[in-house]
């Protein structure tokens, strides 16, 4: 299944962005829920709902939903940021919260 389909079978998720945070509460990222973005916010809502923090496993999920695009990042990075976090996550292992606001 590609990434549009897939999308449509997650929960919608009202908020403006999700912010996240490392270990030590520092704030390493943020994804508005926009034009552009909105995908990669949804998936990560969906993450940190289901998972309770975006970790590994969560990581090795979002990765599998956004598919093509998934590819697409590992052949070039920083093309995809929200996806270079979750192939990072995946690698160290270090997980990070999240919160929607």
């Amino acid at each position: 299944m590609n990434f549009a389909d897939t999308l449509k079978t997650l929960p919608e998720f009202t908020g403006d962005k999700i912010v996240l945070t490392d270990a030590a509460g520092a704030e390493v990222a943020t994804i508005a829920n926009a034009p552009g973005t909105a995908g990669s916010f949804r998936v990560y809502a969906h993450l940190a709902r289901q998972y309770g923090a975006i970790d590994a496993e969560a990581a090795a999920e979002g990765l599998a939903i956004f598919a093509e695009h998934t590819e697409d990042a590992s052949l070039h990075p920083g093309k995809h940021p929200n996806i270079d976090r979750l192939i990072a996550i995946l690698a160290t292992g270090a997980p990070l919260s999240a919160r929607v606001v």
